[in-house]
């Protein structure tokens, strides 16, 4: 099922309802991780039709909506109709399993979708391969847990050594493909760990934040460069480092980082490592919030529980709001936050005297 277009030209767009499981904890917010959510199924390529939500004390274990709410979602869906389920929760394989019996349509979980997206921007070969390694890892674990029917001996004589199951035949093809990652992962580990002890004499700033606040068209702004950037979650997935200028004979280079998000996979923060060491050579960390996101805080606090797990939660840094043109009225007030604006250039002259006034003079280049 597509999207139902009397263009045959148009490309088909598939079409999602939402499902969730508010289990009422006041210390997170629900609407704004759905909103989120949605963008991520966006950039995924899909469109939301449909938004289910049901209020649980607790998720159920079969199939975390309970049977009879699947067999409601799965009359939603033919009604519609739509193309794929879309879980804000993430699944356990057996909730998964009990799910497709009962709800005949392809069942996305937070994880995929995220994995999904990475795996749709990334482009440079080690982007490629740490996004595979994450799914290959994702899908290992998975495995870990669907039990019976893939335990059963198969057919294919031949195929598999004398008596392996299915299981074990996917178990063992993901760890061998999971070591030649690794280890090619490993060799580009090295060699950003010669390159940054290569000497440089322009010091080194890092903009890091949650996905979506602009970063990539802060460090266009301040490096008066020109990359591609887009207005969906994840756009970047490469490092990129930039020369910028701060003032007559001061410069830096400027790198732009992957996005964080709240709970982002454990799969992924693996994978990404390599990438997100260099953050602990930054001189500065640029954290960068989107100003006119009422959801900031909880933003902040996603981006400073995933630069602590890296072990740089000490580093020095600043706190810039991005996108404060776009606001009505002031921007939100934190003591030392800077405002700026990378569209219009408002406040980017201030960020710059910033990080002037954190950097000694020695150590800038001429």
């Amino acid at each position: 099922m597509v999207d139902r277009s009397t263009d045959p030209a148009r490309p088909l767009i598939p079409r999602g309802i939402v499902v969730a499981v508010d289990l009422r904890d006041p210390r997170r917010a629900l609407e704004p991780e759905l909103l989120e959510f949605e963008a991520l199924i966006e950039a995924a390529g899909a469109r939301v039709v449909d938004r289910i939500v049901q209020r649980r004390d607790a998720v159920d274990p079969a199939t975390l909506v309970g049977e009879g709410k699947a067999r409601e979602i799965a009359l939603r869906a033919a009604e519609l109709p739509a193309d794929a389920l879309f879980f804000l929760n993430d699944l356990r394989p057996r909730q998964r399993k009990n799910l497709e019996k009962i709800i005949a349509l392809p069942i996305v979980d937070r994880t995929m979708l995220i994995l999904d997206v990475f795996a749709r921007h990334a482009r440079s070969r080690e982007g490629k391969l740490q996004v595979e390694l994450a799914q290959l890892r994702y899908r290992q674990s998975r495995l870990m847990g669907t039990g019976v029917d893939l335990s059963r001996l198969g057919g294919g004589i031949g195929s598999r050594g004398p008596g392996e199951t299915k299981l074990e035949t996917d178990r063992r093809r993901i760890q061998e493909r999971v070591s030649v990652l690794t280890r090619q992962i490993e060799d580009v580990r090295r060699q950003r760990a010669v390159r940054r002890q290569a000497p440089h004499r322009e010091p080194l700033v890092a903009l890091v934040g949650y996905t979506n606040v602009g970063k990539s068209s802060l460090q266009n702004a301040l490096a008066r460069t020109d990359t591609f950037v887009a207005n969906q979650p994840f756009a970047t997935l490469d490092p990129t480092v930039r020369r910028a200028y701060l003032a007559p004979g001061r410069y830096i280079r400027l790198a732009d980082t992957v996005g964080f998000i709240t709970d982002l996979p454990e799969d992924l923060i693996t994978a990404f490592r390599a990438t997100l060491e260099e953050l602990r050579d930054a001189d500065i960390l640029i954290h960068v919030l989107d100003a006119g996101n009422p959801d900031w805080p909880r933003q902040r606090l996603a981006v400073e529980r995933l630069l602590q797990e890296l072990g740089i939660e000490s580093a020095p840094r600043l706190l810039a709001f991005n996108k404060s043109d776009a606001i009505v009225g002031e921007p939100p007030h934190e003591p030392g936050a800077i405002a700026v604006s990378a569209r219009t250039g408002a406040g980017l002259d201030a960020l710059r005297s910033a990080i002037l006034e954190r950097i000694p003079e020695q150590g800038i280049g001429t």
